[in-house]
């Protein structure tokens, strides 16, 4: 069994450093799911990595004879539905579907991404900073963590954490949130593919927001404050 204090890593590096295909493929889903600008390829490789044990697992179940009964069988089902908890697999799918998960569907459910896809954060990189900061939680408990694998069950109940200046439905950030979802909506029913074009003011201010805490954020800075000079 060993030494519990020296566990076997869990993440795969690539076997070839400089391969410039999955450099430029890693670099492209680093860019599209907001990872980390220093370490964000580890970021995959850990995806990658669980997607190769899904994969490996799944093809031993495939290439079992008697496995239409029995053990096997049990293992074929809870590994369907684990993946299904996970919203990795539609309703309905097989064994044999595991087989076509791919390392952007394993990215798509990071917690990061889901905020941005059920419309908390106007960008990617704004989500990571919403959650880092304590801005988000899923049900009571707050979410820390960006490379979370959130369950299907757990999406309806993720929204802002109760002592966010966020959970305030008249916040401003709030606002400008359901003004860009009224506007993809729009979009989308007059048949155009909605395009998240987010103002650069906008996004900066969600990092403003974020970074600032709740007791700095109602304080006014003394520089916008007149002087007595300007007064007079």
């Amino acid at each position: 069994m060993g030494d519990p204090k020296f566990a076997r890593a869990k993440i795969r590096t690539p076997s070839h450093p400089w391969k410039q295909a999955r450099i430029d493929e890693e670099h492209a889903l680093k860019e599209k799911y907001g990872l980390k600008k220093v370490g964000g390829m580890r970021e995959i490789w850990r995806e990658k990595s669980a997607l190769r044990r899904h994969r490996n697992q799944a093809m031993k179940l495939i290439g079992k004879v008697d496995a239409s009964e029995g053990h096997f069988a049990r293992e074929k089902t809870d590994m369907v539905e684990s993946l299904l908890r996970r919203g990795l697999l539609p309703e309905g799918a097989g064994i044999d579907d595991v087989l076509q998960i791919t390392v952007e569907h394993m990215l798509s459910r990071r917690l990061q991404s889901v905020v941005y896809y059920r419309g908390l954060a106007p960008t990617m990189r704004s989500s990571r900073n919403l959650i880092v900061h304590g801005h988000i939680s899923i049900g009571n408990q707050k979410m820390t963590v960006p490379g979370y694998h959130v369950l299907k069950q757990e999406e309806d109940v993720m929204q802002y954490s109760t002592n966010s200046p966020f959970a305030d439905s008249e916040h401003q950030f709030r606002k400008d949130m359901d003004e860009l979802r009224l506007t993809l909506v729009a979009d989308d029913e007059d048949g155009v593919e909605p395009v998240r074009v987010v103002d650069p003011e906008f996004v900066e201010q969600v990092k403003r927001d974020a970074a600032a805490s709740p007791s700095t954020e109602d304080t006014v800075s003394t520089e916008s404050k007149p002087t007595k000079e300007s007064e007079s």
